[in-house]
């Protein structure tokens, strides 16, 4: 269990990071990441392609994620997350979650399903904004008062 969210928290930073070395470290070689209707080429197919697609959104969008909240299952190899993506470039931020399955013979990361709390859009100027900078989220939940992070890491 502990195995898992050190994984997962280690995948992290190496989004951050955009460490391509570390990124392929996380995965099976086969991992995809599915994601919700709106992006270009989804799903991402292969640890390489899930590497290189976030190393170009820290460069072009200025991302950067923090986890909010982990939950590491006791009697699966699988994981849920709440995560927040912010992306600097564009002034804007988005929160969502993500269910994880690993392999259990490699512990690495086999799929990641992302969920989002708002639809993807590409016109940042049309994102309902809560405090002027985080789509996606839930009227009158008390985000400060839970300890989530209200600004993206420096």
């Amino acid at each position: 269990m502990h195995a898992y969210e050190a994984l997962i928290r280690r995948y992290f930073d190496a989004c951050n990071a955009a460490d391509h070395a570390a990124l392929l470290s996380c995965f099976t070689a086969d991992a995809v990441h599915y994601f919700p209707p709106g992006l270009p080429d989804i799903p991402w197919r292969g640890a390489d392609t899930i590497a290189r697609n976030w190393i170009w959104c820290v460069e072009h969008l200025g991302s950067l994620w923090t986890i909010e909240r982990m939950l590491v299952s006791a009697e699966r190899h699988e994981a849920v997350i709440e995560w927040t993506h912010w992306k600097r470039k564009t002034h804007t931020a988005q929160r969502g979650d993500e269910w994880y399955v690993f392999d259990p013979a490699s512990g690495l990361i086999q799929e990641i399903r992302a969920y989002y709390a708002a639809p993807a859009v590409k016109d940042a100027a049309a994102l309902p904004q809560v405090r002027g900078t985080c789509i996606g989220e839930l009227v009158g939940f008390d985000y400060a008062g839970r300890g989530y992070h209200l600004d993206a890491p420096r």
